[in-house]
């Protein structure tokens, strides 16, 4: 228990409630609940260890980043609010490391400071839990962070998918053209594809009407009932009974420029996998199958990483595809995969760029140590660390890091990024070099990407910067997407730029 001067408590509480409640309320059971189920899913995943009562303090560093005349000093075993040279309230410090007790102890200094600093009341219960986090993870990683409640739920909706039917509209004229259809949705289940033209829903006729005003009517909650009519392609006319589902945003799209099949992976959502195989299928059982397939990463900041695994399994053999370190016993997995090759003798390219990072980075890592695609453009973000999330009483939630990822190799992403086999980030002239390099059977890149395969925890930021100079990252190019279908078209240099599979750990 937090031990206060009771005359000292009346006053400050009396005051805070008096003023803050008067304002829209001081939730303090609120505050203590975020706070306590914070401190109690932090404490044992972080990847280093820390007390409890250091993240408490470091997290009560917000209310001086709110306001500067406050400070918080913990000092023999107490706890002190000060307003520029005046103390504010002096506690002893909870005698434990119990969460609960530091949530208290850090809600009653709070509390306390709210009567006393404009900027604090004007911040409110809101901002000053997003500034304790805020102060406490800036002190962590830079990947954890708390997203607050509203934001939280668009979160959740993007990850899960938004209830409808899986179409985009737009006018063409009068007319409600269909602009995009996600793979497996109701809409595409029933058979509506790109340019058909939408001609009612539940009888109400589209034409001469936005395509908000049409997005609108097709909106609904999940397992609702929408009727469509439209026009196909073939100009025949349908009708069809559609079931409102949850639907991921599409993030895999297709496109085939003559002989190479080019996928397009904007970020990897619960669907990704499943449709990067299906596109790749469907290239495959075409009359003309594809002479290569380029896995665009470009941009892609990543998303779930089952996703990215079980990307990487769909296009290799049984064998290791990455591996989760952390000090929780959840946090650690190793990600195998597993018999069964899609498009086993079909050239690989993945293109990545200053941008791709997470998940993108574990897909682009496992198909390149593995021996199975040559990574072209330059070196990605180097964001190896995986966050758990644990949803708050306040309908806000916690992104806390709890792993680190490594290549099949062994090495850490965390830092060093994927190196790619062709660089296309040091100019025009030094790709040429770099081509004709590789038409001849030698790899430039070889000993870099050994350097950097060979790399193990923890690497100093020394180390970090020496192995990313081969190739700096930077935008993607349109070179990128030359370069992958000249070496689709010219199997010596793709197999020098492969590499064999390195000895494996």
């Amino acid at each position: 228990m937090i031990r206060i001067s009771v005359l000292l408590m009346l006053f400050v509480i009396g005051r805070a409630q008096a003023e803050t409640l008067a304002g829209g309320g001081f939730d303090l059971g609120r505050l203590t609940a975020v706070y306590s189920d914070a401190l109690t899913f932090i404490a044992p995943r972080i990847l280093d260890p820390i007390p409890v009562p250091q993240l408490t303090v470091w997290g009560l560093q917000g209310l001086t980043a709110l306001d500067p005349t406050m400070q918080v000093v913990a000092k023999d075993s107490r706890l002190q609010l000060f307003r520029q040279d005046q103390i504010v309230l002096d506690v002893l410090a909870p005698k434990d490391e119990a969460p609960a007790s530091w949530a208290k102890a850090a809600a009653a200094l709070t509390l306390a400071s709210f009567p006393v600093s404009t900027p604090i009341r004007r911040a409110g219960i809101q901002g000053v839990i997003q500034g304790f986090f805020d102060e406490m993870f800036s002190r962590l990683d830079p990947y954890s962070r708390y997203v607050p409640p509203v934001e939280a739920g668009e979160d959740r909706a993007r990850r899960a998918g938004r209830a409808g039917l899986g179409l985009a509209v737009g006018q063409r004229g009068q007319l409600i053209e269909v602009r995009s259809v996600v793979r497996d949705s109701p809409a595409a289940i029933v058979g509506l594809r790109p340019g058909d033209i939408l001609v009612a829903i539940d009888g109400q006729r589209t034409q001469d009407q936005d395509p908000m005003t049409i997005a609108a009517l097709l909106s609904g909650a999940e397992g609702s009932v929408v009727t469509l009519s439209w026009r196909g392609r073939d100009g025949h006319t349908r009708e069809a009974q559609l079931v409102r589902a949850m639907v991921p945003p599409e993030t895999v799209f297709a496109q085939r420029f003559a002989d190479v099949l080019v996928l397009r992976i904007t970020s990897f959502s619960n669907s990704t996998a499943s449709h990067l195989a299906l596109s790749v299928q469907d290239a495959l059982s075409e009359p003309h199958p594809v002479d290569g397939i380029v896995l665009d990463l470009r941009e892609n900041r990543g998303g779930l990483l089952r996703q990215a695994v079980t990307a990487a399994d769909a296009f290799l053999p049984a064998g290791l595809v990455a591996t989760t370190i952390g000090r929780d016993p959840d946090s650690m997995n190793v990600w195998h995969s597993t018999e069964g090759e899609l498009a086993e003798n079909v050239p690989l390219i993945i293109l990545v760029d200053g941008h791709t990072a997470s998940a993108a980075e574990i897909l682009a890592a496992a198909l390149a140590d593995r021996g199975r695609a040559v990574v072209v453009g330059s070196e990605t973000v180097g964001k190896g660390m995986v966050q758990t999330i644990d949803p708050l009483p306040d309908g806000g939630e916690l992104f806390v890091t709890w792993s680190q990822t490594l290549g099949p190799l062994g090495w850490p992403i965390q830092g060093l990024g994927v190196l790619p086999q062709v660089c296309t980030s040091l100019g025009s002239e030094a790709l040429s070099r770099q081509l004709a390099s590789l038409s001849t059977g030698f790899q430039p890149m070889a000993e870099a990407i050994r350097r950097s395969r060979a790399a193990r925890v923890p690497v100093s930021a020394s180390d970090v910067l020496e192995i990313r100079a081969p190739c700096p990252a930077s935008e993607g190019r349109a070179a990128d997407l030359e370069v992958a279908r000249a070496l689709i078209a010219n199997p010596a240099a793709y197999a020098a730029a492969l590499l064999s599979p390195m000895v494996d750990r």
